[in-house]
């Protein structure tokens, strides 16, 4: 699935030139920890989240971060706007993380854990906003079923996709490892080494989309073979 599918397409938005209360009010109303800042062409220009409002409150408690002070420097002109502004184009930040409609969720997923943001926009090619993901709406994702009935499978395609999935299984060796396909059911024949190849295996052929059901009849290689 990719970005274009589950994202929310109504997106809560403000201008640049929206005072810092504004966007403070909308973060409220709406209970969401972001929102993209458009120009007038309606492209994505920066974006105000819950972590610049903070910013401004610790400053107000504390005269600035320490943390922030050691790389900035007290007399950054960047810092002083930052903490400082009265309106988004301001406090907003420029350099905006987003994803196109026909980003993975997968890809999404990874980008949300590694830069630890909870929600990303989603930007087409003329870099207009045309919807937002956030960790819920990737959950949303997870929880739709496919392939839908009318598009399943084949058999003969799901076995070619489990043999594959056997062949990069890490830690797992296939060699000997047959799989057969009937109605979306998967069984599983050969020898393997270790109950963990064995569950390595089954994993594998799990992970494919559009299987039904793993069986295993893979049977024990027996330790003492080639030995005296």
């Amino acid at each position: 699935m990719q970005a274009k599918d589950v994202m929310t397409d109504e997106v809560i938005t403000a201008r640049p030139g929206a005072t810092v209360s504004e966007i403070a009010e909308l973060l409220l109303k709406h209970r969401i920890s972001a929102v993209p800042i458009l120009d007038e062409a309606d492209r994505v220009v920066g974006i105000v989240s819950e972590g610049d409002l903070v910013l401004r409150i610790d400053d107000a408690a504390d005269h600035g971060s320490w943390w922030l002070r050691l790389f900035a420097g007290p007399g950054s002109p960047a810092a002083y706007v930052k903490r400082h502004g009265r309106r988004a184009e301001d406090v907003m930040t420029r350099n905006v993380i987003s994803v196109a409609p026909e980003t993975p969720l997968g890809e999404i997923a990874h980008l949300l854990e590694r830069r630890r943001i909870k929600r990303v926009p989603v930007i087409d090619q003329g870099g207009r906003l045309v919807g937002i993901i956030s960790r819920s709406n990737l959950l949303q994702g997870l929880a739709i079923t496919k392939p839908l009935p009318d598009t399943k499978p084949s058999d003969e395609a799901l076995r070619k996709q489990v043999s594959e999935a056997l062949k990069v299984a890490p830690g797992f060796v296939s060699t000997g490892v047959n799989a057969t396909v009937t109605d979306g059911l998967v069984d599983l024949w050969g020898i393997v080494w270790t109950d963990d190849e064995e569950r390595a295996a089954r994993l594998a052929a799990e992970n494919v989309e559009g299987v039904r059901g793993v069986t295993s009849h893979l049977g024990r290689m027996s330790p003492y073979l080639g030995t005296e």
